[in-house]
């Protein structure tokens, strides 16, 4: 393939939150996107919530209506891989963090999509070289760990496993840049760089809200005054999800082992009641009236 000559196209896996929003900003940056999930549903929300993500950066003066109108023109939708990823040049999967249900997604992935395509996880811990291990050819994978929300977020954790190719690593890059996000590159190990840091910041939070420390407002402030960060890390927690960090923590439990990792009770009793963050209206501050 010629990329010089042919547009890049891109094909995503999963509507939902990560989904979606790495579609809107590969859209945006002028790639041929399609959006898939099984769902038709799920594929609906995410065209909606493409759409007011684009209305609301007209609206604060950080997009045009150009540039929503060209973000729609290269959007396209599919509730079929086999149909999505068949002219794909590179297909990043954004569905739930279960390694089984990744590997039997990119054993399909490998199957439909073309030979040359590059095979990408939006995984925040499972090893990649397990993701890998039911491929007959690794080197076609990497992964690519988005930040939520992906319009906002300038960071892309790039990982490689022991296998994986130049040519994926290449790409990756090349994608990447011309989102307008930073890369950072990082060895195939539990949790990478971000997850393995940020989750101990998060769940330490958690347990101060557990013992009665202090309210997860002013947890929040003391980081975002006090360390500068720019979000505290329980609201920050309430925007990934409650039940997607207690499968990070999980995950590094198992792998890592380690006490800073194990989930707070607190953080489990909160999943279990269906409390998982802004995208359930509920989780440690409560969303369902804010816009």
């Amino acid at each position: 393939m010629n990329q010089d000559t042919k547009p890049l196209a891109l094909t995503v896996i999963g509507a939902g939150t990560m989904g979606h929003g790495i579609a809107q900003v590969a859209a945006l940056a002028g790639l041929g996107v399609t959006l898939v999930d099984a769902d038709p549903g799920a594929l609906e929300r995410g065209r909606r919530k493409i759409d007011e993500n684009l209305a609301g950066g007209i609206a604060r003066g950080k997009l045009t209506a150009a540039d929503r109108d060209r973000t729609v023109a290269n959007l396209a939708t599919a509730t079929s891989a086999a149909v999505g990823a068949r002219a794909a040049d590179l297909v990043i999967e954004a569905v739930v963090e279960k390694l089984e249900v990744k590997q039997a997604l990119f054993a399909e992935l490998e199957r439909v999509a073309p030979p040359h395509a590059i095979l990408a996880s939006n995984t925040s811990s499972l090893p990649l070289a397990k993701i890998a291990a039911p491929l007959a050819d690794p080197t076609r994978l990497i992964g690519m760990h988005f930040f939520n929300p992906v319009f906002l977020m300038k960071l892309v954790e790039l990982v490689v496993h022991p296998k994986t190719g130049e040519a994926a690593k290449r790409l990756a890059l090349d994608v990447v840049q011309r989102m307008g996000k930073t890369a950072i590159v990082v060895k195939d190990s539990p949790g990478f760089a971000s997850s393995r840091l940020g989750v101990i910041l998060g769940l330490e939070a958690i347990r101060m809200v557990e013992q009665g420390v202090a309210s997860p407002a002013d947890i929040d402030t003391a980081m975002e005054l006090g360390y500068n960060h720019p979000m505290g890390p329980l609201k920050l927690t309430d925007l990934v999800g409650l039940d997607v960090r207690l499968a990070i923590a999980d995950t590094l439990v198992r792998e890592i082992g380690g006490d800073q990792y194990r989930a707070p009770q607190l953080l489990r009793d909160k999943v279990a009641r269906g409390e998982l963050g802004k995208k359930s209206g509920q989780g440690f501050y409560d969303w369902s009236a804010r816009a």
